[in-house]
């Protein structure tokens, strides 16, 4: 496949104070690639590569006006490691979030700038994703937006269910990438991040531009101006970014 999954983007009102956090959060190194943008990545990982995707924070004036459906669950090995990052994650400014879930074995919570994530109970099947056990996408019908997503990106099927259809980088390595179906009628909650994609070495950014359309998506004009990336909307309008070839983040 062409495009690699490479990172997930935050928008974000502080970019370093935010970056802290989250670099706290996952056990991450922090870099920038210029002033705004806070670039996270697992300690001796090598970019662009499958064992993880990267998350990259940049500061707009009014992060507000952004709603993407897009938000972390991050893996926890023992009841007690779960119990350690909600107690350290607590200590650091992020509270805990009431959605509805009800009586459920992980813990939701809002960031310092209230994004959304999750702390999951340990699960076996999230074993050797690293500190972010899935990127999820809440969506209307997720197989639907999972073949979109598995043919543009070439990840593969590793579970399906009627509300739940899970992905993973071929290598099977990584985090998942995961589509849920939102009840109908729920009132979607404000998250700040969305997927980039990088096409891979010698594939043009205008060719993978073209076959995205050809499965559905579309360009859209987000105010970005002369920038070397170009923002789309997947078939249900969730917005990503094809990055320029040897582009990182944004």
């Amino acid at each position: 496949m062409a495009l690699r999954l490479v990172q997930v983007n935050l928008k974000a009102r502080d970019d370093v104070a935010l970056g802290r956090f989250w670099a706290s959060a996952l056990g991450w190194r922090t870099g920038s690639e210029g002033p705004g943008v806070t670039n996270l990545e697992p300690h001796g990982f090598e970019w662009p590569g499958p064992e993880a995707l990267c998350l990259d924070l940049v500061r707009v004036p009014d992060p507000e006006t952004v709603d993407y459906r897009v938000h972390l669950d991050l893996a926890a090995h023992s009841l007690a490691h779960q119990r350690e990052i909600v107690a350290r994650l607590t200590a650091r400014g992020a509270t805990p979030v009431d959605i509805g879930q009800g009586e459920v074995p992980w813990t939701v919570m809002a960031d310092p700038e209230g994004n959304v994530f999750c702390v999951l109970e340990p699960r076996e099947s999230y074993r050797g994703t690293g500190s972010v056990a899935a990127v999820v996408v809440d969506c209307a019908d997720p197989h639907a937006l999972a073949a979109f997503w598995g043919e543009a990106v070439g990840w593969k099927v590793h579970e399906t269910r009627e509300d739940l259809v899970r992905l993973r980088a071929p290598e099977n390595v990584g985090p998942f990438l995961e589509f849920y179906r939102q009840a109908p009628g729920t009132t979607p909650l404000r998250h700040r991040l969305h997927l980039d994609a990088l096409p891979l070495p010698g594939h043009d950014q205008g060719a993978e531009i073209a076959r995205l359309e050809s499965l559905g998506a579309r360009t859209v004009d987000v105010g970005q101006g002369a920038v070397p990336w170009q923002p789309m909307a997947d078939p249900e309008g969730n917005e990503f970014c094809v990055l320029g070839g040897g582009a990182g983040a944004k």
